[in-house]
């Protein structure tokens, strides 16, 4: 069997993991990025340091736009970068390759299936902490690294046959029957976490000792919508899984806040409260973080 063909767009904690790891187990990779990260790709390669995949570096291939059709193009960049990294994958040049996206929240989905052919597209989970700390170089600071994939415009055959061959490369890989179920299974989660931990600009632990109250309202009103969407969760198996969380950890949108970056408040957030709109579900605490973490960003969100 050929050495599977990836696309790897927005090398960054995730997807310079992802694509390390595959091009590591023999796959042919691209690394699709701006021209100052392409370059530093292709003048030093990609450097992995992980406490469970181990510390590595391979030489990679990588360009700003995709030049040819893949088995696979993952899109890992962030939500607010997305719009812009695609303009870097012409439909004409992806060839039949499925899209699998590896972002935060769902609504990404949608724009992608109207961009791409609706058969073609996968959606992707990804449970881990990765960092990027320089083009290049990739910080894997998490036990663990799980994807899951879903989806309900392409084949399930054609799903089951990628997870396999990501299998073969020693990925942890699961396909899921309902995508809808998965991304808000993370969502529901991510949501909460990114909100309290943002808004209060304090860590997990902090969160659950000093704002239990607001923790449990903002759980119960994202899983409600969540069920409104067709995705049912217990809100008290998630509160316990947050309660085993690190006590100083943080979320990705508390460190981009920290640094002054953009965050994915609008697709977190902003995904959660256009869905309760949709489906006359009440989410007030919700709506209060996202209006108040808003404004503290009104040349980011408005």
């Amino acid at each position: 069997m050929a050495a599977l063909s990836a696309a790897v767009v927005g090398p960054g904690g995730v997807g310079g993991l992802l694509g390390g790891l595959l091009v590591r187990a023999g796959a042919r990779v691209e690394f699709v990025a701006s021209e100052r990260t392409a370059e530093a790709l292709r003048a030093g390669g990609l450097s992995v340091h992980s406490a469970t995949h181990g510390d590595f570096h391979v030489p990679v291939t990588a360009t700003t736009e995709l030049s040819g059709p893949v088995d696979v193009c993952f899109v890992t960049t962030k939500a607010t970068t997305l719009a812009a990294a695609l303009e870097r994958v012409p439909p004409a040049a992806l060839g039949d390759g499925l899209v699998v996206p590896l972002l935060n929240g769902f609504e990404h989905m949608a724009l992608l299936r109207r961009r791409y052919p609706a058969e073609q597209v996968v959606a992707g989970v990804v449970r881990v902490e990765s960092t990027r700390v320089a083009p290049g170089r990739i910080e894997h600071t998490s036990p663990f690294l799980a994807f899951e994939l879903a989806s309900a415009t392409a084949p399930r055959q054609r799903v089951e046959a990628l997870a396999a061959r990501l299998r073969e490369a020693g990925l942890q890989v699961t396909v899921r029957d309902d995508e809808t179920v998965a991304l808000w299974d993370k969502l529901t989660f991510l949501a909460t976490f990114a909100l309290l931990t943002t808004y209060h600009a304090a860590p997990a632990g902090v969160i659950r000792a000093e704002h239990r109250d607001e923790l449990t309202a903002v759980l119960r009103e994202i899983t409600a919508v969540a069920a409104a969407e067709g995705a049912v969760f217990d809100p008290e198996r998630i509160l316990a899984f947050f309660d085993g969380l690190p006590p100083q950890m943080k979320s990705s949108m508390q460190r981009d806040a920290e640094a002054g970056r953009p965050t994915e408040l609008d697709a977190l957030g902003g995904a959660v409260l256009r869905a309760a709109e949709r489906h006359g579900v009440a989410a007030p605490t919700v709506a209060r973080l996202v209006a108040e973490l808003a404004a503290r960003e009104p040349a980011q969100h408005g």
